[in-house]
């Protein structure tokens, strides 16, 4: 074959597909080469299960029959950590003991495969995704892909390493408390951990029911981006699972706002080196054209404490405690002690907890008011395998310092390689906004990646220039949506049917109040107040061409009305705005911060 000829391989997803698109490059070329490199890369530790090789062959084969155009995976080989189902695999858990064969792919893994992704095996991991250092599973360590004294992280740790060494351009890991995050920072590759809901959780076996994420492992922003909206969408087998579509990816904005936090704020354990990087990633951020917005992190760091000192512990018990109770030495010991607390928590002190994270919530929402996005280490520091192993638990909670809280908050998160220290440790940074800003991230996060002009992973290869955004067509119209046309809502037929098309969720300027009006179908109307008299409400924009951004127009009834409003972000956008009149007999809504909220507590209610 072509790929054993010693030719320049791609190695990014974008690179890979359109070699196999030109036919440059085979899929079965691809999938022989990423076999050679497992074994050649030597490390038994990463795969806990790993598909026979030639019947991954024979899927690339078959690939050759499908249209390539449709298929934006098209013959990508995909590795998939072991505690998300894929059919033909054992799911593991990283526990021999709870094994179990599924009889259907994850909702994840089934979307990959209809993207043309081939699942070529299933990964290490800390036992039942507890850890974040990677150390915590009878199958081995894996060895940390750029310096192998230091600890993979984790949990998804073999997932990471074989991002990072080359083996594969994509991978699924998971992210409760920062699994998805802190291996990425130390395997100097792409982490994006998406808004809570996003991805199906259906065949993922639970850590925290209510905050685990599935998570994507690249090379790049771009790659992870498109890995995500492949995934993304809701699923009736899923509860969790929200509809948040990804929405586009844009250029840089201008007046980008950062939140860092005020000064003496930040941890590093005395790790100098990783402080100085941090302080280089606001100079160039600051480069970049963004503004720093000093926070205050202390509310942050509260809300990181509640999950392993608080109630959710209990969740991480529920799934293991019928193994606790029948065969409890088959459980790592560390990972034992951890989840057995969770038998031992009341009511009272949940009840307490979750209105305690209730006003932290709030706090954070303050806090995103006038912030895009916060910039923060990935992790504080880096540890070798050997202190891991001496210091189990400490160790393990400092690597969290920056993400056990963020989906306590329903964050975004996407953690991006931002320097490689002299001492030869990648140091990265984590981006964060509010649940549903997926696409802003990815849109500054590819830019600020490209500007480090880091290789990518282990393997030392560069970056490619990064690829030009879709044009938007000259005469395409941005309009602000707030209520029934939103997307999944009652009225959102009227734009599709104009060929709209999703560019982002985002929110308005804090100065704006929603009243629920007397229509029907049920409407809100958004009406500008005073400034700090009114709240941030959630929107989308959508584009329209100009002559179907006419007929929309012309269709909308009375006393709805299109006018001008301001973004959070200081852009302004033609959007639904209600005549002031109306809305003597209209509920004062403003408080729900979005229609979409509203409507799912009146759809309680009437259940109820």
């Amino acid at each position: 074959m072509r790929a054993e000829m010693g030719a320049k391989q791609p190695e990014t997803i974008a690179a890979i597909v359109a070699a196999h698109r030109a036919g440059t490059l085979m899929p079965a070329e691809t999938i022989a080469r990423t076999y050679q490199r497992i074994r050649d890369h030597n490390d038994p530790a990463i795969f806990i299960s790993l598909r026979d090789e030639k019947d991954a062959i024979a899927e690339a084969e078959r690939l050759a029959t499908k249209d390539a155009a449709s298929l934006p995976l098209y013959g990508v080989p995909v590795a998939v950590k072991d505690n998300i189902d894929a059919l033909g695999f054992p799911t593991t858990a990283a526990c021999p003991a709870f094994s179990y064969t599924p009889t259907h792919d994850s909702t994840a893994v089934a979307r990959l495969r209809a993207a043309g992704a081939i699942i070529i095996g299933k990964t290490n991991l800390d036992q039942f995704a507890t850890g974040l250092v990677g150390v915590r599973s009878p199958y081995g360590i894996p060895r940390n892909s750029i310096r192998e004294d230091l600890v993979p992280g984790g949990s998804s740790s073999g997932s990471a390493v074989a991002v990072g060494a080359g083996l594969v351009p994509l991978s699924l890991g998971t992210d409760t408390a920062g699994s998805g995050r802190v291996p990425a920072m130390l395997n100097n590759i792409v982490g994006l951990k998406p808004s809570l809901g996003m991805i199906s959780n259906a065949g993922l076996v639970p850590a925290c029911r209510t905050l685990d994420c599935i998570s994507v492992f690249a090379l790049t922003v771009d790659d992870a981006a498109l890995a995500l909206s492949v995934m993304a969408g809701p699923d009736a087998a899923d509860p969790f699972s929200r509809d948040r579509p990804l929405g586009a990816i844009r250029p840089f904005p201008a007046g980008l706002r950062l939140g860092v936090p005020r000064k003496g704020q930040l941890i590093f354990f005395g790790d100098r080196k990783a402080e100085a990087a941090y302080a280089d990633v606001l100079k160039r951020w600051t480069a970049l054209g963004a503004t720093l917005v000093e926070f205050d992190l202390e509310p942050f760091y509260e809300t990181a404490r509640l999950l392993y000192e608080g109630p959710w512990v209990a969740e991480r018990y529920l799934v293991i405690k019928d193994l606790l109770a029948s065969a409890p030495d088959s459980i790592h010991p560390v990972t034992r002690e951890i989840t057995a607390a969770g038998a031992r928590l009341t009511a009272a002190e949940t009840f307490s907890a979750l209105y305690r994270l209730q006003g932290l919530r709030k706090s954070a929402e303050r806090t995103f008011a006038d912030i895009d996005a916060l910039v923060l280490p990935t992790a504080p520091t880096a540890y070798a395998t050997a202190q891991v192993l001496a210091n189990p638990i400490e160790l393990n909670s400092r690597l969290g310092t920056y993400t056990n809280f963020v989906n306590l908050l329903d964050l975004c998160g996407l953690a991006l390689p931002a320097e490689m220290r002299a001492d030869g440790i990648p140091f990265g940074i984590t981006l964060l906004a509010p649940g549903g800003h997926d696409a802003l991230l990815a849109s500054i996060g590819r830019v600020f990646h490209a500007d480090t002009k880091l290789t990518v992973g282990a393997k030392g290869v560069a970056q490619a220039p990064l690829a030009p955004l879709p044009a938007s067509g000259g005469d395409e119209i941005p309009i602000a949506v707030v209520g029934a046309h939103l997307s999944g809502m009652v009225l959102n037929a009227e734009l599709t049917a104009l060929n709209a098309k999703l560019i982002e969720a985002t929110r308005t300027a804090p100065d704006y109040k929603l009243y629920a009006l007397n229509t029907t179908p049920p409407k809100p109307g958004m009406l500008r107040v005073a400034a700090g008299q009114g709240t941030a409400i959630e929107l989308e924009l959508w584009s329209l061409s100009s002559s179907a951004f006419g007929k929309f127009v012309n269709a909308i009834p009375a006393p709805m009305a299109i006018g001008t409003v301001r973004l959070a972000d200081g852009r302004s956008v033609k959007g639904f705005l209600v005549e002031p009149e109306v809305l003597g007999e209209a509920r004062d809504i403003t408080a729900y911060g979005g229609w979409r909220t509203f409507m799912a507590e009146a759809a309680t209610k009437q259940v109820s």
